[in-house]
């Protein structure tokens, strides 16, 4: 038994000199320097694999968009690198149909989720593409960068959100997205139904008029099965002209201060109450 301890022990030993794999011990420092968030807004799986990338020079401290600016200055300074820069990117909703202009043709009950009413006949909202208002995005955000409004949308707080995607991911119809804060030029809607048809559902659905795909720099946008679409490769041309002839306010201009800006011939809502059922 003696001799088998032994004979063991040294097989251990040489095996562990042979598999010793070496791991940079600043990757330490650095994983201490960020949030432990694990959100992936960075493009990483977590922290930690931000943190080999980081010591090995493969991304700069700037992409890690939940750390304090003083935070990612430290991981640069400890590097002797750069910060970088990165553009703020945030979550952006293509839905503005709140209870006071878009209509329900039945009350739906059940599970308090977006993702159990959009199986029950998509949450008995006439348009099928809109938001539900049942609050995933908000209870899934870990950074408070989404609320509730009082018509059932959610809104994004800008400063707080980090692009982490958590809210794309859970929302059942596909309305959140990721967006550079540079992209203005907004479609807050994604109804697909044809002219007359999308009004009686929502107020302020695109209608696929076309009024801005003729105003727009050509090429800039397209009408694509019944919606504008911008094309965000042109981006430089956009100005706040497309949304000027909007009639129902689906296409915005998102100020940086102001919010998001309706064109002048847009639909002026003034309920502010829910819509009765029908």
């Amino acid at each position: 038994m003696a001799g088998l301890g032994i004979t063991l022990a040294i097989v251990l030993a040489v095996a562990n000199k042979r598999l010793y794999v070496y791991e940079d011990p600043r990757i330490d420092d650095v994983e201490a320097l960020l949030p432990s968030a694990n959100c992936g807004a960075c493009g990483t799986a977590g922290c930690r694999p931000f943190a080999e990338m980081a010591v090995n020079g493969e991304i700069e401290p700037a992409k890690c968009t939940v750390n304090s600016p003083e935070m990612n200055q430290a991981i640069a300074n400890y590097r002797g690198v750069g910060m970088g820069e990165v553009e703020k990117r945030t979550a952006r909703l293509a839905c503005a149909g709140g209870n006071n202009v878009a209509r329900n043709r039945a009350v739906y009950q059940g599970m308090e989720t977006c993702r159990a009413a959009a199986i029950i006949g998509s949450g008995g909202k006439s348009c099928v593409w809109g938001c539900l208002g049942l609050a995933d995005c908000e209870d899934v955000c870990d950074f408070d960068a989404i609320y509730m409004n009082k018509q059932g949308l959610p809104e994004v707080i800008d400063d707080k959100c980090t692009a982490c995607g958590d809210c794309v991911d859970i929302c059942p119809k596909d309305l959140f997205s990721i967006q550079p804060m540079s992209h203005q030029l907004w479609v807050a809607c994604k109804n697909q139904q044809f002219c007359d048809d999308a009004e009686v559902d929502c107020v302020v659905a695109c209608n696929a008029c076309g009024r801005c795909e003729k105003d727009a720099p050509e090429g800039l946008i397209k009408i694509v099965n019944n919606v504008a679409e911008i094309n965000y490769d042109l981006n430089a041309l956009a100005t706040k002209l497309p949304a000027e002839r909007c009639p129902t306010g689906a296409i915005v201009w998102l100020d940086m201060k102001k919010g998001a800006l309706k064109g002048r011939e847009a639909v002026r809502i003034v309920r502010r109450g829910a819509l009765p059922l029908g």
